[in-house]
């Protein structure tokens, strides 16, 4: 079940996201009592919720397991962050300025495309490093500086295809839609052997032995999906998890790529046929 971002106070997660560097040492926007500084700080309470949260899941994630990597009491980090679901806005916004950055396009000629395509590459590793960022939905943004720049750094690298804005905003969507459903895939695939202790190979030779018990007609009544199957290349002698597998899922994921930014491109020769302004650029 996803989890919807932006549930805790707006105004603390607002000023705690934007905050200047330096500003972040105190509670709700930083410490201003007089004293020596506080040894803990928001940033160092983000960074290790994104740790509990990397090497046990959203599941596993509270502020008492937050406290305990840090070797404190639940009671000390609301000194930084008042709750959980402030948190994870923290959380999921830090790890998307692993991506931050200028523009990666320079609106110029046909490096959109290239440009677009180093970006989703870097999102879906970002998504494969942090795999609990995919539970997190992204039907209510964040609305924090990293996450802010990633979206802009994509406009940016479309700035070159010159679409329409209305063409812009459903490219923008479906590229979005696409990188992350591509790591969910993934990451998901890598997991299940772990969650169900049942490897791929195993869980495929099983099943693909009872399918032609119950349906020996299977291949006459799908034949293309038979096809299908017999002309792509077979990750599943890896076990889902090894580098065969992982090659798999980047080759498909590029394809896929490229037939959607084929089909962006063939919109951007349209759009320029018809003679109509494109977006304005940033």
């Amino acid at each position: 079940m996803s989890i919807i971002a932006g549930q805790g106070d707006a105004a603390v997660s607002m000023a705690l996201l934007w905050a200047r560097s330096g500003d972040t040492e105190g509670g709700e926007g930083g410490r201003t009592a007089p004293g020596p500084k506080p040894a803990l700080s928001v940033d160092a309470v983000v960074a290790a919720a994104i740790e509990v949260a990397d090497a046990e899941t959203m599941a596993g994630l509270s502020m008492r397991t937050v406290a305990e990597r840090l070797g404190r009491s639940s009671m000390t980090l609301y000194t930084y962050v008042p709750g959980k679901a402030e948190l994870l806005d923290l959380m999921y916004d830090r790890v998307h300025a692993e991506l931050s950055g200028p523009p990666a396009g320079d609106g110029a000629g046909e490096d959109w495309r290239a440009a677009v395509t180093v970006w989703a590459g870097e999102l879906r590793a970002l998504c494969l490093r942090h795999p609990w960022v995919l539970q997190v939905s992204y039907a209510r943004p964040v609305l924090g500086p990293h996450e802010q720049a990633v979206l802009e750094s994509l406009l940016g690298a479309l700035d070159g295809a010159g679409l329409p804005p209305r063409t812009l905003r459903a490219v923008v969507s479906s590229l979005f839609h696409y990188v992350r459903g591509s790591a969910r895939t993934a990451a998901e695939s890598g997991r299940a052997a772990t969650a169900t202790g049942v490897s791929d190979a195993e869980w495929w030779a099983g099943r693909s032995a009872l399918l032609a018990e119950v349906a020996p007609d299977f291949a006459a009544r799908f034949p293309r999906s038979v096809r299908l199957a017999a002309e792509s290349s077979s990750p599943r002698e890896g076990g889902g998890s090894g580098t065969a597998w992982e090659r798999e899922q980047d080759d498909v994921f590029a394809e896929g790529l490229a037939v959607l930014l084929d089909g962006v491109e063939a919109a951007a020769e349209r759009h320029r046929a018809t003679g109509a302004p494109a977006a304005p650029a940033r």
